[in-house]
């Protein structure tokens, strides 16, 4: 179509529709290959996206009346191959293709240069899990490298203060996007080792298109990374953002919320353990303490002072004492008894001869009985006084009346060795009258000269 000469401006509606109307015009439809970048889905169905090549790029859209029946679902870095019409958004007077099928024609340009890095850096055993480093069970300080006006360190703090606030954290500011974004990323992990203050670093940041997050692809960030002595966390992008961080780094996390979540503990729960071990404790030490209060019972009970057991030997020898004067007793009165019916026979019978018999024999009877008394009286009396001979000889008192002592180390041991002695040692010598305190100067076994 060609334009006839106006002699009247054209407003900027009509110029758009007028050239809207020539580029539909002047192209049938067509083909076109390049690779998807800034792709968007919006609620409505439609796609939205960026079509480009390493010198130019096109806006595109296809609409939903002809995504829905499309079984392939595009992402950024894709190179795909779209059949559309040349048109002109009048909107904004924007140049873009409406496109009606799109097709995968092969991976784009980052895409390759990601799958020929991932090979080579795995190769060379980056992504080994043994060179992996075990990440704290309860971190002290931790470190997060990213962007200090992005939503990743929004989020992190966010969890920290719901999880637990008392955690330090220092941020190390860097660049997350663009040319000087790989640079600063190395060098904040340099300076965090530096540092030497965190036990654990989360590298990342929020979600984006493949260009925003190719920083965390760079080979130098992958090995700075692989290089840290201390754990590094990678949280790049959304969950299904995968990049060459996520496979170097000790630990991958979906988000950096994810990774705030997996290196930090939650209170509440920290403490309700904390609550258990409590009670688990005290009951332990309660009933160990009850063991202990019944052992020390026990040995009360069975413990006995030598005063006690004298006691008992003097109880028991006033009984012996009693016992034989009783006996002693009935035996003079059963031979008195004896005696008075042999009288009254005798009176009765009146035989003088008989009398003088019985006399006789009352008499031998009588020092019988005597020599019996005085010897059964002599035995009692030595067995008596031999009891009390051995009463004696096993009360320490008795031994300390004949000189002996009894030494005690200030614990209230006695001692019975003079290995169990040491020189300067304080003990305490309990004599028949009295104690004394000193010191020991030297010890000398049995077989050691004086």
């Amino acid at each position: 179509m060609i334009l006839k000469a106006q002699t009247h401006a054209l407003s900027v509606s009509d110029l758009n529709r007028q050239a809207r109307s020539l580029l539909e015009s002047s192209f049938m439809m067509i083909q076109v290959q390049g690779e998807i970048s800034n792709f968007v889905r919006p609620s409505s169905g439609h796609w939205y996206f960026t079509l480009k090549d390493e010198r130019a790029q096109v806006r595109c859209a296809l609409f939903r009346n002809r995504s829905q029946f499309l079984k392939y679902r595009p992402r950024d870095g894709d190179q795909v191959m779209v059949r559309a019409k040349v048109s002109l958004y009048e909107g904004r007077g924007e140049f873009q293709l409406i496109c009606d099928y799109m097709e995968e024609s092969g991976v784009g340009q980052l895409q390759q240069a990601f799958e020929a890095l991932k090979l080579r850096l795995d190769a060379e055993g980056l992504f080994d899990q043994a060179g992996k480093q075990p990440l704290p069970a309860h971190p002290r300080h931790l470190g997060v490298i990213t962007s200090p006006t992005g939503a990743a360190i929004h989020d992190i703090l966010s969890v920290l203060k719901r999880r637990f606030p008392g955690l330090p954290v220092t941020l190390y500011p860097s660049a997350v996007q663009g040319a000087e974004a790989a640079p600063a990323l190395v060098r904040a992990l340099k300076l965090a080792q530096q540092h030497d203050q965190c036990d654990v670093i989360i590298i990342g940041r929020g979600g984006g298109s493949l260009e925003d997050l190719w920083p965390f692809n760079e080979e130098s960030v992958a090995r700075a990374i692989h290089a840290c002595r201390i754990p590094v966390v990678s949280a790049v992008g959304h969950e299904t953002d995968i990049s060459i961080s996520d496979f170097v780094a000790d630990l991958r996390a979906p988000t950096p919320s994810a990774a705030a979540e997996l290196l930090t503990p939650d209170q509440r729960e920290l403490q309700l353990r904390l609550d258990q071990a409590r009670r688990r404790l005290q009951a332990r030490l309660g009933q160990q303490l009850q063991q202990y209060q019944e052992r020390l019972i026990a040995l009360q009970r069975r413990l006995r002072h030598p005063g006690e057991r004298l006691r008992e030997r003097a109880q028991r020898l006033d009984e012996l004492e009693l016992r034989l004067r009783k006996a002693a007793l009935r035996l003079l009165s059963d031979k008195r008894t004896r005696l008075e019916r042999q009288q009254a026979r005798l009176v009765q019978s009146r035989p003088q001869r008989q009398i003088a018999q019985l006399r006789q024999h009352l008499a031998a009877l009588r020092m019988q009985l005597e020599r019996q008394m005085h010897y059964l009286l002599h035995d009692k009396r030595l067995r008596s006084a031999a009891m009390a001979g051995q009463l004696n000889a096993v009360s320490p008192l008795a031994t300390l009346e004949r000189g002996y002592a009894i030494v005690q180390d200030n614990r209230g041991q006695v001692i019975d060795d003079a290995s169990l002695l040491a020189v300067d040692d304080l003990i305490e010598t309990r004599l028949a009258k009295g104690r004394v305190h000193s010191r020991v100067t030297a010890t000398l076994m049995p077989d050691e000269n004086r």
